[in-house]
């Protein structure tokens, strides 16, 4: 008998083909029996399994924060603004040797109501630029959603 022959040899019970012989079916040119290539598949498999579940998260984070805010009462009250602030993030890449890249801004402000409590509102960048630090007016808002500010006309600010 040759060392690569198989010989076919029926299981006992009848049913299965048992293979025998000195043949080596591991290995191979991509070494199949290697702990890295035997891992890769579930490796990628959960790789791809963790970016849709962050991404389904923010989906379901975004809808449930905007019905909370479709819940919440419409209030608007004294307050005073005491704080303003942006947050620039800077996205850059390449495609077809062109490098892109553009920036986005986020403006937020902080108003403190006559309870001395403090909130932070997003909000557009053109209601960030009419706003100054120390205006005092009503803030209309609807849970965690800017919606106006007032300005009191009458505590105009004067330097002169």
């Amino acid at each position: 008998m040759f060392e690569d022959e198989m010989i076919f040899e029926d299981d006992l019970s009848g049913d299965d083909i048992v293979f025998e012989g000195d043949a080596d079916l591991s290995g191979g040119a991509f070494f199949p029996d290697d702990a890295l290539f035997n891992g890769m598949p579930t490796f990628v498999m959960l790789f791809f399994v963790i970016v849709i579940g962050i991404f389904l998260f923010s989906i379901f984070k975004g809808i449930s924060t905007w019905s909370k805010n479709e819940q919440s009462p419409r209030l608007s009250v004294k307050a005073k603004i005491t704080g303003k602030r942006t947050n620039v993030q800077r996205h850059g890449g390449h495609a077809h040797e062109h490098h892109h890249s553009h920036t986005s801004t986020t403006y937020y402000v902080t108003f403190q109501f006559e309870s001395t409590d403090r909130s932070e509102f997003t909000v557009s960048g053109s209601e960030y630029g009419k706003l100054a630090e120390g205006d005092e007016g009503m803030l209309t808002f609807q849970g965690t959603r800017f919606l106006d500010f007032q300005r009191n006309l009458s505590e105009e600010h004067t330097d002169a």
